[in-house]
């Protein structure tokens, strides 16, 4: 798939960079990667084959160690040393800064795909921004996170490829699939228009290699997960996620 674009986007965002790093920001990145994280844990014994068991699980932990780093780095730049554990299992729904499309929950394999490529290709754009921010921290985890998140952009292609080019059945849950995350794909591109471009540009080349077409324009959009509004699924997820650390705080294993 092209990569077309993708210097013109870095130099883009060392310029947006010029001036004092939003914690706001940092936290929103930090919270996409913890949510899909908590998600993608779900597909443990529930994948296609026991290979991908693994592969998703690596997945969402690349995303978990991108999130503690930038999750410990917001505590600092925001005054109040909170620490990843602090930010990760001591906040309200209200207080994530996730987009909606990572709270989601788990639909079918296709389904999971379909939102892997799209966020992969967005994140990866943002990262690459991230590696020319003036905090030595964001600058550093970005630096490590380009080479996960480039191969997870990799194996969502290489499965709409093989789901999209596959039988009559897989075509069509892949084709439906992208109809369904659709509507929460503008909250990708609020905070980085300079790499929306690009990442869209390389989801519709795979589309069109897997004989795929783009789907209908939504009727609604996802709105309000960078300022804490969220879906009634993310109630479920953290309770779910939280649930341990608030029964027994302090605890250590």
């Amino acid at each position: 798939m092209t990569e077309a674009g993708s210097g013109a986007a870095t130099a883009a965002g060392a310029s947006r960079h010029a001036g004092r790093v939003d914690p706001l920001v940092v936290l929103g990145l930090a919270d996409d990667a913890l949510v899909y994280a908590q998600r993608l844990g779900e597909w443990l014994t529930r994948a296609p084959e026991i290979e991908e068991d693994m592969a998703l699980g690596n997945i969402g932990l690349d995303l978990l160690g991108q999130a503690r780093g930038l999750l410990t780095r917001v505590g600092e730049l925001d005054g109040t040393g909170r620490d990843e554990d602090a930010l990760a299992f001591w906040r309200d729904e209200r207080e994530f800064r996730n987009v909606q499309l990572v709270e989601r929950p788990r639909g079918d394999f296709a389904h999971e795909m379909a939102r892997l490529l799209w966020f992969s290709a967005h994140r990866l754009e943002r990262l690459r921004q991230e590696q020319q921010s003036p905090d030595e921290v964001v600058a550093g985890v970005a630096g490590k996170a380009v080479k996960e998140v480039a191969y997870h952009r990799d194996h969502a292609t290489q499965w709409v490829l093989r789901l999209g080019d596959g039988t009559e059945e897989s075509r069509a849950r892949m084709q439906q699939a992208l109809v369904d995350v659709a509507p929460y794909l503008p909250e990708l591109t609020e905070d980085d228009p300079v790499g929306a471009p690009v990442a869209r540009e390389y989801v519709e080349a795979v589309l069109a290699e897997a004989g795929l077409g783009a789907p209908p324009e939504p009727r609604w959009h996802a709105r309000g997960g960078r300022t804490g509004i969220h879906s009634e699924a993310m109630g479920f997820l953290l309770a779910e996620m939280q649930h341990l650390h608030r029964t027994h705080p302090g605890a250590s294993w």
